[in-house]
């Protein structure tokens, strides 16, 4: 039995000491930590689901949106935002589909891209409210996806499709993606691809097979981790967006430690994060200190563990 488990076991019943955080009036999340009660949350601070709802802009992530707003404002066909596993570029990916809906533009997300080309084609057309006949080929589906793409560049609409884990597509797939870019009028293009995927996606847009996309990749972006000095500021903005009207839950030395483990990885943290607040609800504390996160860097797989901590 882990640290973190054996914590939650004695947690049975905890002592119930003095409460020093108030409370927000709002109803417990259903099936959420067990926790939440203890610190006056009403719901999961730190989730690893990408959740809007919880954005925290760090300078890394505010780069990237800038980036690719004036990426997409130019009308360049092909956009690409490359980061490690758990540096959030499914939530940029979200955040930026937010932006565009509230600027009424088409979009169409694809989260799982490793398709066949024509089944890539239909899931575009699905995503753009195009009904493509049963049994259509690559050729028909081409053709009516450009009837639709014309539609909306008279409507005023600008159509852009993003792809979540695009280093999961297929060869043949990125090829059918190319001959979808090249819709286009005299003055502009019909539509603009946006693609997030990890550094892998490097490595796959280096197949000669598919040169031709590759010059076309006007922009691209490299998402970073979180920097040391907005950890603080990080942790308290999900604590409070979760419940937490005043205090503090994270000790200065704990949050040293957490970045120090972390290395700033923004999914690293809210795992952490998370097993350090069910450490301390088992004590019966109210506060993380940096004995809890070590506790839990060694309960998880990537986290970074100094020798000089031991």
């Amino acid at each position: 039995m882990s640290e973190v488990e054996a914590a939650a076991v004695d947690a049975e019943n905890p002592p119930k000491p003095k409460r020093t955080v108030r409370r927000k009036k709002k109803p417990l999340e259903s099936g959420g930590p067990l926790y939440l009660g203890h610190f006056g949350l009403h719901e999961a601070p730190f989730g690893i689901t990408p959740d809007t709802g919880f954005i925290y802009a760090t300078r890394s992530h505010q780069e990237g949106i800038n980036t690719l707003l004036v990426a997409l404002k130019s009308g360049e066909g092909f956009i690409k935002i490359t980061g490690e596993v758990g540096t959030g570029k499914t939530l940029l990916c979200r955040r930026l589909l937010r932006t565009l809906e509230d600027e009424h533009c088409v979009t169409a997300y694809l989260p799982n891209p490793g398709l066949s080309p024509e089944t890539l084609l239909r899931s575009v057309a699905d995503e753009i409210g195009l009904n493509a006949e049963a049994g259509s080929d690559q050729y028909q589906l081409l053709k009516s996806l450009n009837e639709a793409l014309m539609r909306f560049a008279i409507a005023g609409k600008t159509v852009v499709v993003l792809l979540d884990e695009a280093q999961a597509i297929p060869i043949e797939a990125l090829e059918t993606l190319r001959l979808l870019s090249n819709l286009e009028t005299e003055k502009r293009k019909l539509i603009q691809i946006v693609m997030f995927g990890q550094p892998e996606l490097d490595s796959h847009l280096a197949n000669p097979a598919i040169r031709q996309l590759r010059q076309r990749i006007a922009f691209a972006f490299r998402l970073g981790g979180m920097q040391r000095d907005e950890l603080h500021q990080y942790l308290t903005h999900r604590l409070r967006q979760a419940g937490l009207v005043a205090g503090e839950l994270f000790a200065d030395d704990a949050v040293r430690a957490l970045f120090a483990a972390s290395r700033g990885t923004p999914r690293l943290i809210n795992i952490l994060a998370n097993k350090c607040l069910l450490m301390v609800f088992g004590e019966g504390g109210q506060l993380v200190r940096a004995r809890h996160v070590r506790a839990a860097a060694r309960d998880t797989e990537g986290a970074h563990r100094p020798w000089i901590w031991w």
